[in-house]
C-alpha cells in the first residue's frame, strides 16, 4: 500500500444545543477530516476540530500544516509506518491537531493493512465503554434542566461546566447536586477560569456541603503548574489537568511534582495516536490514571480516542468522549456504535469509519 495522494474536507454538522464553556461558545461542528488515498484504493480517514483558545488551530491553519507535511508521505509505502509518523512531527513544531489527523488516518490504513480494527492492532480487547456527558455553562436553572434530560437518556455521570464565576459557580454545583440523585457522578470542568485561592475556597466550600465530585479538571490557567500543586494540597476533590499537559514534557513535570491525581489526553493535543499511547504509558509508571477526552469533534476523531482507550483500558479508565452525541446529525457513517453514553466498537478493520455523506462535505486539497 502506497500513499498516493491526501486530500482534506470540511465536516460540518449543527449540534443539539449550544456548546458554552468559560472560553468559548459553539453552535455548530466544522472539523477539518484529511482523507489519505493508496494505490490499491484503501483510504484512511483522520479529523481533527480547530480550537483557537487550546491549541491555537484553525481550518486555515490546520490545511496549511497539512499542505507542508504532504510532500514527506506521498509516495512511501504504509508499511514504512514508523518513518511516516516521523514525518508527521519532523517538519513543524506544535500544530498538534492537523498532526493528529493525518495520524489517525495513517493508522486508519496500518490497521486495514493488516485486517484488523486499530485497537486489535494496539493490542486492546476492551470494546464496550461509558461516556460521559456535558452540561454546558449557562443558567443554573437551564443547567438542572440539562443535567436532568440527560440523566433521563441514560447518562449517569455528568461534566459541568463551570468558570465564569467562582460564586455563581457554586450555587449552580449546589443546585445541581441537590436536584439529581447521590448516585449520579459529577465532574467539574473550570477551563482555567479560576485562579488558584478562588479554586481552594470554592471546592472547600462545596466539599463542606458534602458534595465531593470525581475531579476538578483545569481549574487554573494552563501555565500554572504551581497553582495545581498549591490546589491539589488543599482540597479532597481529585484534581484532572487538562489544557496544562500537550506533550510528555508537561505531563512529566505535573507527575514528578505531585501536582495532580489525574492526566486528560486528548489526540489534539498530543498530535496524535503514538503520543496519546506513549503519555498513557507514562502516567502508567507514576501509577497515575487517565481520561480519554475530545474536543469538539465528529465521530472520526472521536472514534479514534474510543481505539485508543481499548490499547490501554488499564490507565485510561475515564471517558469523555461524548461530542458524536452532542450532534443533531451525523455526517460520518460508523460501524462503532454511538448510543447515548454507550460506545461500542467493532471488529471492521481500521478505525470502522465507513462513508462520508457528502452533502455535509466540502471537500479540498491538501
Amino acid at each position: 500500500m502506497k500513499i498516493t495522494n491526501i486530500r482534506t474536507a470540511v465536516l460540518k454538522a449543527p449540534l443539539k444545543k449550544p456548546f458554552i464553556t468559560s472560553l468559548r461558545r459553539v453552535e455548530a461542528l466544522e472539523d477539518l477530516v484529511v482523507i489519505i488515498e493508496c494505490n490499491d484504493g484503501s483510504v484512511g480517514y483522520g479529523e481533527g476540530a480547530p480550537t483557537p483558545v487550546i491549541t491555537g488551530e484553525t481550518i486555515g491553519s490546520m490545511t496549511a500544516a497539512i499542505e507542508l507535511i504532504k510532500p514527506f508521505l506521498i509516495g512511501r509505502e504504509i508499511d514504512d509506518f514508523e518513518t511516516l509518523l516521523h514525518h508527521v512531527h519532523a517538519h513543524i513544531i506544535k500544530n498538534t491537531t492537523a498532526k493528529s489527523a493525518l495520524e489517525i488516518a495513517l493508522y486508519d490504513l496500518k490497521a486495514k493493512s493488516l485486517a484488523l480494527p486499530i485497537y486489535r492492532m494496539l493490542g486492546g480487547e476492551k470494546k464496550v465503554f461509558e461516556t460521559d456527558i456535558t452540561i454546558s455553562m449557562n443558567e443554573t436553572d437551564r443547567m438542572i434542566s440539562d443535567a436532568l434530560d440527560a440523566v433521563s437518556r441514560g447518562y449517569t455521570t455528568l461534566k459541568i461546566k463551570i468558570g465564569d464565576d467562582p460564586q455563581k459557580d457554586i450555587e449552580r454545583i449546589a443546585a445541581i447536586s441537590g436536584a439529581l440523585d447521590a448516585c449520579i457522578k459529577l465532574r467539574l470542568d473550570a477551563n482555567q477560569g479560576w485562579t488558584a485561592q478562588q479554586s481552594v475556597a470554592l471546592l472547600q466550600g462545596i466539599e463542606k456541603q458534602g458534595i465531593i465530585a470525581e475531579f476538578i479538571e483545569q481549574p487554573v490557567a494552563a501555565d500554572d503548574t504551581e497553582g495545581l500543586k498549591y490546589i491539589k494540597e488543599r482540597v479532597q476533590t481529585p484534581l484532572l489537568a487538562d489544557e496544562s499537559v500537550f506533550s510528555l514534557k508537561d505531563a512529566r513535570r505535573l507527575l514528578e511534582l505531585e501536582a495532580v491525581d489525574y492526566i486528560n489526553i486528548k489526540l489534539a493535543k498530543t498530535g496524535g495516536i503514538s503520543q496519546a499511547l506513549s503519555l498513557a504509558d507514562l502516567s502508567a509508571d507514576f501509577g497515575v490514571k487517565c481520561m480519554i477526552g475530545c474536543m469538539l469533534e465528529g465521530p472520526v476523531s472521536v472514534t479514534a480516542g474510543v481505539h485508543v482507550a481499548s490499547a490501554k483500558a488499564d490507565i485510561i479508565t475515564m471517558l469523555d468522549l461524548d461530542a458524536v452525541s452532542l450532534l443533531a446529525s451525523h455526517p460520518v457513517e460508523t460501524s462503532v456504535c454511538y448510543d447515548e453514553n454507550k460506545i461500542l466498537l467493532s471488529d471492521e478493520t481500521g478505525l470502522g469509519i465507513q462513508r462520508l455523506n457528502t452533502p455535509e462535505i466540502q471537500t479540498g486539497k491538501a
